[in-house]
């Protein structure tokens, strides 16, 4: 029988492959995990674990994902206001996120966990900026999500790599900046 995608059973189990994987994550480098360690965990069989997974990679997109929107917090996303609190909050769910990855097994995914945190950035300010603006150029606030998402997530890299304050801290001391702009006329 062909069962949805919103079965209970079908979320459940891919919670637990997830959950599984999180565990192990906390355990063994990544390249060391393997599809029966990740399946022998979760108590499934390997075709189990396909129909929910392509492979490790993909479950570690997946997880990647879903931790990070929840460190994000829906009620973030669900609200239309671009404001000072919601950039500190943002900037503070990455940089949370970047601390629990970094006691995991993702050092040499750099690459792959910026990608994640900049894509799912950059649909949370495109949503938020459609729900402010009408859609007649649709191009321009791609691209405005694009520069925000990069943005933010730069900003939470360097207070990674170099800052001696807490990230709410150096957040707020540029929040005046961004929201004043650069002191310059837009037009030449």
């Amino acid at each position: 029988m062909n069962q949805s995608k919103t079965d209970p059973r079908i979320l459940r189990t891919r919670k637990l492959i997830m959950d599984s994987f999180i565990e192990l994550s906390g355990k063994k480098e990544f390249k060391d995990i393997t599809i029966k360690d990740i399946t022998t965990e979760a108590m499934v069989n390997r075709a189990t674990f396909y129909y929910h997974f392509e492979d490790k990679y993909d479950l570690l997109e997946k997880v990647l994902s879903e931790v990070f929107l929840i460190n994000l917090n829906g009620e973030i996303i669900e609200e239309n206001e671009l404001n000072a609190d919601k950039i500190v909050s943002i900037f503070l769910a990455i940089t949370n996120f970047q601390n629990s990855l970094s006691n995991r097994c993702h050092r040499g995914y750099e690459e792959t966990i910026a990608r994640i945190i900049k894509e799912q950035l950059e649909i949370m300010f495109y949503k938020m900026l459609l729900k402010r603006k009408s859609v007649q150029d649709d191009h321009a606030l791609k691209i405005t999500a694009i520069m925000l998402s990069w943005g933010i997530y730069g900003a939470s890299e360097e207070w990674r790599r170099n800052s001696k304050v807490p990230p709410e801290a150096f957040i707020k001391s540029v929040i005046p900046h961004i929201f004043e702009g650069i002191g310059t006329n837009s037009k030449n």
